[in-house]
């Protein structure tokens, strides 16, 4: 089982010492407010390029800044309470700014890993992975499944 990590200096240690011991370490993120299979098979394809797994999950103010959503269904802490407990995630911190910038730049994992909804080339964080020697990886399966997909059929058999 995974675990929770508060605070990103904290994080950047325990990254370090994964590190120090020779271990890959990938990056993943999302706001996995309505956990379904997409979710599930992305998190496998994404720990299946390394060692370490560390997934950054949005908090609620952020999913609703996407715009994605009106309000979160599943409160940040509860969210990644449930991504620690797949088997195949090593780390969680949840973050509140509008990209995993600062994130990728202070962690600098090995693979930033996103789902097939992007191409290598399109990847918003791509030249920050880049510009520390990190690679980008595309993982999971067609994007075909979604959290607004699973609300629209919840309501339709209300």
């Amino acid at each position: 089982m995974g675990k929770v990590i508060d605070s990103l200096a904290v994080l950047k240690e325990v990254i370090e010492r994964e590190r120090q011991k020779g271990r890959k370490v990938v990056f993943g993120n999302g706001c996995f407010d309505l956990l379904h299979v997409g979710h599930v098979r992305y998190l496998k394809g994404a720990k299946a390029l390394g060692d370490v797994l560390i997934v950054a999950v949005n908090d609620d103010a952020s999913v609703t800044g996407l715009g994605k959503r009106k309000q979160v269904l599943t409160p940040a802490n509860e969210r990644a309470e449930i991504i620690a407990a797949i088997g195949c995630v090593d780390y969680v911190i949840i973050f509140s700014e509008p990209t995993v910038e600062n994130l990728l730049r202070t962690l600098q994992p090995h693979i930033h890993a996103k789902g097939t909804d992007y191409t290598e080339e399109n990847v918003p964080e791509r030249a920050i992975v880049q510009s520390y020697g990190g690679k980008v990886a595309i993982v999971g399966d067609p994007k075909d499944h979604s959290t607004r997909d699973l609300i629209k059929t919840i309501k339709e058999l209300s």
